[in-house]
């Protein structure tokens, strides 16, 4: 029996010095954007999929560095999302990080196109949904799933 369960999810929102958050430009197609939520065509967060064994927090980090290059030294928890669709169900853990190295460049051409700053007053759209839920629950200071 091929039982579905849900996965897991960590995204890390990074903060400049200005407030602003750096997003990615997911590819426009399904195939290369690499999201079962089908997030092909809009601006994420640096994150993924949790590995076996890693720890919530290991995995945001392993995940924006991969993806745009930048070292996370510290974040904080911001949000937890259940992100339910017909044929896919993911648990998302949300961090927020303003002490960090490196600047942002595309390590994944294939999946992410671009990686730009955004004021959080200023977001661009379309938004992948559970990087938009991770942001307005920072900007909120709210715990909404």
């Amino acid at each position: 029996m091929n039982e579905k369960k849900p996965g897991v999810g960590v995204a890390v929102m990074i903060l400049n010095n200005d407030g602003h958050v750096l997003l990615g430009k997911r590819h426009d197609d399904p195939e290369k954007a690499g999201s079962e939520l089908h997030g092909e065509g809009t601006w994420t967060l640096p994150g993924g999929k949790l590995e076996f064994g890693e720890s919530l927090e290991d995995g945001a980090a392993r995940e924006a560095l991969e993806e745009c290059g930048i070292k996370i030294n510290n974040m904080n928890f911001v949000s937890l999302g259940n992100e339910i669709i017909p044929d896919a169900h993911f648990i998302t853990v949300g961090f927020a990080s303003t002490h960090h190295a490196g600047e942002p460049k595309v390590m994944e051409p294939d999946e992410i196109t671009e990686w730009k700053w955004f004021a959080l007053d200023s977001l661009p759209e379309p938004m992948f949904p559970p990087a938009l839920k991770v942001i307005t629950n920072y900007s909120n200071k709210t715990m909404k799933f």
